[in-house]
């Protein structure tokens, strides 16, 4: 007990220094963002009370964080236990940590404008969200920057090929592999939904947006875990992405059908969602497939 004590000790002061570089990144991200934005976001959250703003910077955020915890992780330990000090391969591992989350910044905001477009693609997002204070919107985008967030993640966390410049080629294929999956995804999700989930977000319904944006994070779970890990090979990862993707499709689409039919059996989900504007029943299917995708990443 006194030496796991003593190693916990030890890791301390190391642990402190990610934290910091978390809030580091967090800061950045922020400031990048008040670059890339055509608006003023502080104005936007304090003085107009923008609740869609609000929501997609948070979304940013958490996504911006998930990428960090990715480029944090490396088997088979977070942190090497072997000091106080501040050596060269702490040093290094704080360098390769911060590039890899600058890189993830730039990222998320670009492919924000990607998937505005292949996604949330019937209506101006920027529109809905800035002039309009679309919650709706707001939630869908919260989903979308989390599920991003995740697929970055999951392309960096682990073992690559070997070199930095193999590792980081392999990692950007299989992330451009997760955000078709994720438009493919959307598309699946409109297939199956019994109203169009593009004039409902658009038109202000705030619960389709949720659900939507709870779907999004799901699947971007899913996907996480078909990316998480040590590159085994192209043919054996790509098999493996693809048996998560189907995987992952057809689990989500069931548990919608069990939310109806188990969980809320005295009403229609899509009538709750679409008609009556339900958000109460956006958060409880959200809840449901989020929670079914954690275990379905920890069970496999």
């Amino acid at each position: 007990m006194i030496d796991a004590f003593l190693d916990t000790l030890q890791a301390f002061p190391r642990g402190l220094g990610f934290v910091g570089l978390g809030i580091v990144i967090l800061v950045l991200a922020k400031l990048a963002r008040d670059v890339v934005t055509s608006y003023r976001i502080d104005e936007e959250v304090t003085q107009k009370n923008n609740v869609a703003v609000a929501l997609r910077l948070s979304g940013y955020l958490v996504g911006v964080i998930l990428v960090f915890l990715g480029a944090l992780y490396q088997p088979p330990t977070l942190i090497a236990v072997d000091g106080f000090g501040f050596d060269r391969a702490y040093g290094e591992e704080i360098l390769r940590v911060f590039i890899y989350s600058i890189a993830g910044i730039v990222a998320l905001n670009l492919v924000r404008l990607l998937m505005d477009r292949l996604i949330l693609y019937k209506f101006s997002v920027e529109k809905e969200v800035v002039q309009d204070q679309n919650v709706g919107t707001g939630a869908a985008e919260f989903g979308l920057y989390v599920a991003t967030g995740l697929l970055i993640a999951g392309a960096i966390a682990g073992d690559g090929t070997g070199t930095e410049l193999a590792t980081a080629l392999t990692a950007l294929a299989f992330f451009g592999m997760g955000l078709a999956l994720l438009v493919v995804f959307s598309l699946f999700y409109q297939f199956t939904t019994a109203f169009d989930i593009h004039s409902e977000i658009e038109g202000k319904n705030t619960a389709v947006g949720v659900a939507f944006g709870g779907n999004l994070i799901a699947i971007g779970l899913v996907t996480f875990k078909a990316l998480f890990g040590d590159f085994a090979g192209w043919g054996e990862s790509t098999v493996t992405f693809l048996t998560f993707g189907v995987l992952g499709f057809a689990l989500l689409y069931v548990l919608r059908l069990l939310v109806d039919l188990l969980l809320l059996p005295t009403v229609k989900i899509s009538n709750a969602l679409a008609e009556q504007r339900n958000v109460g029943v956006a958060f409880i299917q959200s809840a449901v497939v989020i929670s079914m995708a954690l275990i379905l990443f920890l069970a496999i």
